[in-house]
């Protein structure tokens, strides 16, 4: 295998899930949303076990644009145990022969479609589940994964710092921005009922906000945008007050913990996917000014607004390292550090 600049991170991922990939041994794994941040990962550490271990196993991914991802990723667009399906999340036609693993990755930029096109959003995520579900049941897959939100939770009441699984909380169902979380709400709920009917093992991973290589620098991720600044020299712009509080997981930990959520996880039970130290936007803009070498500015652009209660999406994670012993291994000063460098 040639020489990968991830190598260091994709051996991090081993580490923590040799004993998980027995089960793929000589199998076919079907990946939806395979070209996106989370897909990328799932790839890079899906070839580096395949080759380390000698599992003899294939990955089919759905893609739209199998030459854009070529130019994104060539070596694993090129990789021989990665195949391409091309089709549309909502109408794909189901590709031949079983498939003993599928992870259904796929979701359009929330922030983009929610403010163009909520009802597009909605059903991309409703109809491409229940899709991929349907693919499921028909190819015999035993277990399939559903990447999720944290987003199903809506807005959480002031006190709460952490959002454990067991709240009960959720979006205005009334509001059109609440199309995204009341999405994967929805498509959470698909996978229940096909557990049920058909006794396909799905498991629910709610993902929160996340750092790493592959995240875009040009999207509605904050950290990203501050780390394209940063490399630009600067100033960092914080489009709001920076007083919002969030998490960062590094990408080869959410690697592990989608891959051990996929192997061990319960059926049906949702786990929390994130580091649970809170940390306010302007810390964030902060630690990622303070990689580079020459002083980066800091621009704040929004005012405070003292009406306003503190905005805070950060999940607790009690269960996910209880049940499954997953941590985040990866502190968020070298997250930032291993971002930039790959940039």
């Amino acid at each position: 295998m040639p020489e990968n600049p991830l190598a260091a991170d994709l051996d991090h991922v081993l580490e923590h899930t040799r004993e998980l990939w027995e089960e793929l041994r000589g199998g076919r794994i079907f990946i939806t949303g395979g070209t996106g941040f989370f897909g990328c990962w799932l790839l890079e550490s899906f070839a580096w076990a395949n080759y380390r271990l000698g599992l003899n196993a294939s990955a089919l991914i759905l893609t739209r644009s199998l030459e854009a991802f070529k130019k994104k990723a060539p070596h694993l667009a090129a990789h021989p145990s990665i195949l391409f399906h091309s089709g549309d999340i909502c109408s794909f036609d189901f590709p031949l022969g079983s498939f003993s693993h599928i992870i259904h990755a796929a979701t359009e930029s929330s922030t983009r479609l929610s403010a163009q096109s909520p009802l597009n959003l909605f059903d991309s995520i409703v109809s491409g589940t229940r899709h991929t579900l349907e693919f499921a049941r028909e190819c015999g897959a035993g277990k399939f994964l559903l990447t999720s939100s944290g987003a199903v939770y809506g807005s959480q009441p002031s006190g709460m710092t952490h959002i454990p699984e067991e709240y009960l909380g959720a979006p205005d169902s009334t509001l059109p921005s609440s199309a995204y979380g009341e999405g994967k709400r929805a498509a959470e709920t698909l996978c229940a009922l096909y557990s049920k009917q058909y006794g396909i093992e799905a498991k629910i991973a709610r993902c929160f906000a996340f750092v790493g290589p592959y995240l875009p620098l040009d999207a509605h991720f904050a950290i990203g945008n501050f780390i394209r600044d940063g490399l630009n020299g600067g100033p960092i712009i914080v489009l709001g007050d920076g007083t919002p509080r969030r998490s960062y997981l590094y990408a080869s930990d959410l690697a592990i913990w989608l891959w051990t959520i996929l192997f061990k996880g319960q059926s049906c039970r949702p786990y929390n996917v994130g580091s649970d130290e809170s940390i306010s936007i302007i810390e964030v803009a902060n630690r990622v000014a303070a990689q580079f070498p020459k002083k980066v500015e800091i621009e704040i652009r929004g005012m405070p607004d003292p009406s306003k209660f503190l905005e805070q999406y950060v999940p607790d994670t009690k269960n996910t390292k209880s049940e499954l012993g997953l941590y985040a291994w990866v502190s968020l000063d070298t997250a930032i550090q291993k971002s930039i460098r790959f940039y």
